[in-house]
């Protein structure tokens, strides 16, 4: 059992937010857009290089972005705001902007990584079209990146706030992949007399021979080879092909624990299970706080040849406990609508989908 955290893309560093030169070099792009019939009245639409912009002209519309953030999806998004604007003055962040009328309506961005284009993040304002905004920017930020000779494919997790963004991806020959936002309220702790939160339920026969422990760095490069191998030939490694090599597993640990993109890691509330006088892992879960009472579970996987023996249940509970002592009362993930045992694992747990979402990837050279 394999699942992948959440979408969205912060930059992390100078090597992140690498920008594509060879885009017109910097200039303002503007281009009248002719509003269709769904679209209201007609506007005067110009779409601008992000780094013409600063972090004061965009404000308003990342408050908006952050309030949607907490209201929908129960996440404290600001301090990844924070870090946008950040690169956004220092004229580092590559994307585009969306004006109307001169006002700001929405923005995407994107980041450079060796062969790939991630798509980092789209957000519309509800006040403006949405539908057509989305489809201006996406256009503007996927020519420049199709541009680049060294691209050989482009990633996107995009979360909607009123607008399916699966249409606009599809228009784009991106291979689109349905993912699922859930949530799990978690039950006080027991009252007196009860197990301590942290002790988790009696495991399986199967799972007697396994040690839990919580996370320790120690286990950065074992870990790397756990997602390695659990995700080949899955679905996720088709979404993230980060997953698909240990150095680049690596790479995705080091952003979900040591930067902030995905919230507050949490070792107290992140296990690993692994065979006695082995440091290689059975299985591992990984937590983060992305909010005052909030955690999400950044990544959970288990070593195929474990796998269907109750151990994804077992990180999970043993997740679940350690917050639940803590006082966390929600917990989010996020999982491909089409991986059926993860899916079905969440539910009988009590977790309930409270957004969907499309992951999409564009490969060069492919016309399907």
């Amino acid at each position: 059992m394999v699942t992948q955290g959440p979408g969205r893309r912060t930059p992390d560093g100078p090597a992140s937010a690498l920008d594509a030169r060879e885009r017109t070099g910097g200039v303002i792009i503007q281009r009248p857009v002719p509003a269709t019939p769904c679209d209201g009245p007609e506007t005067a639409m110009s779409i601008v290089d992000l780094r013409q912009m600063n972090s004061r002209q965009i404000t308003l519309l990342l408050e908006e972005e952050a309030q949607l953030w907490r209201e929908e999806l129960h996440w404290d998004y600001r301090s990844s705001l924070e870090l946008i604007k950040k690169f956004v003055d220092a004229k580092s962040l590559a994307g585009s902007v969306a004006l109307e009328n001169g006002q700001v309506a929405g923005y995407t961005f994107y980041v450079l990584e060796e062969h790939k284009g991630l798509l980092g993040g789209l957000f519309i304002s509800s006040r403006w079209p949405q539908l057509r905004l989305a489809q201006d920017l996406l256009a503007d930020v996927l020519t420049t990146l199709r541009a680049l000779p060294r691209i050989e494919r482009i990633e996107a997790q995009l979360i909607p706030f009123g607008c399916d963004f699966g249409r606009v991806l599809a228009e784009q020959a991106f291979r689109l992949y349905p993912r699922q936002f859930m949530l799990l309220e978690i039950s006080p702790a027991p009252g007196p007399g009860a197990p301590p939160g942290d002790r988790v339920t009696p495991a399986p026969a199967a799972l007697a021979g396994l040690r839990l422990e919580h996370w320790d760095d120690r286990y950065f490069a074992a870990c790397a080879r756990l997602i390695q191998l659990a995700y080949a030939n899955h679905m996720d490694g088709e979404i993230n092909d980060q997953y698909r090599s240990e150095s680049g597993a690596l790479k995705f640990l080091k952003n979900i624990i040591l930067l902030p993109g995905c919230g507050q890691f949490q070792p107290q509330a992140s296990f690993v299970l692994r065979p006695p006088h082995s440091h290689e892992l059975a299985g591992v879960v990984l937590t983060s706080l992305v909010a005052p009472g909030v955690a999400h579970t950044t990544q959970i996987c288990v070593m195929p040849g474990y796998q269907r023996h109750g151990i994804g249940r077992r990180l999970m509970q043993a997740a679940i406990d350690a917050l639940r002592a803590r006082g966390i009362s929600e917990l989010s993930l996020t999982v491909t609508a089409a991986n059926d045992p993860a899916v079905r694992l969440y539910q009988k747990i009590g977790f309930a989908p409270i957004k969907t979402f499309t992951a999409g990837v564009w490969l060069a050279g492919r016309s399907d």
